[in-house]
């Protein structure tokens, strides 16, 4: 385990590959799943605030759906996540012109409409953070349409943490990756 901070990290964060491969999986992580995106309590503000300048970016169908079922969604188990259209897409998905899936939030950020970039579970994917008291449990989460990623990571030898750069940065800081990076280079150090 990989420990920074008040952040824990499994190690496979260190030894597995990943790179993003949009032109094999055409953004399936947007559709695929029981529910839309997790959200995490301090992003609903955010959801609400942002939404009338993500709204010129998204789909009718998303449109929709928001206006039916809200900003976001609270789950069975109490948790928030996006909303879905017909129980698959997240509302704040968009296709582009060759049908790959992309987030409307996202697209509003880049043209600098908005601050909030997305999500923070699908910035941070293929991370998952599990918060505790104490601390945060950060892990590799695998899965199956993922695997194009993992393929074009091991070609392109980028470890998880290193594709992360930009958002464990955004939701830690960059003084704590530069500690994780450390860290990473000390424990190889002491495994030679």
């Amino acid at each position: 385990m990989i420990v920074v901070d008040k952040v824990v990290l499994s190690d496979d964060m260190m030894s597995e590959e990943f790179v993003c491969n949009l032109d094999k999986c055409k953004g399936a992580c947007c559709v695929e799943g029981d529910l839309g995106a997790p959200l995490n309590e301090d992003e609903l503000e955010q959801i609400e605030s942002v939404y009338e300048k993500v709204k010129p970016y998204m789909s009718p169908e998303g449109i929709a759906e928001v206006e039916k079922q809200g900003k976001y969604i609270k789950d069975f188990e109490g948790d928030f996540s996006t909303p879905t259209i017909n129980n698959r897409e997240c509302a704040y998905a968009i296709y582009d012109d060759k049908k790959y899936l992309h987030c409307a939030i996202e697209k509003a950020f880049l043209d600098k409409k908005i601050e909030y970039r997305k999500p923070i579970s699908c910035y941070l994917y293929p991370a998952r953070i599990t918060k505790y008291d104490a601390y945060d449990a950060v892990n590799y989460d695998r899965w199956e349409i993922c695997s194009d990623a993992c393929v074009l990571g091991k070609e392109l030898k980028v470890p998880v943490y290193k594709f992360l750069k930009g958002p464990f940065t955004a939701k830690y800081g960059a003084e704590w990756y530069a500690k994780l990076e450390k860290e990473i280079e000390d424990m190889k150090e002491n495994l030679r």
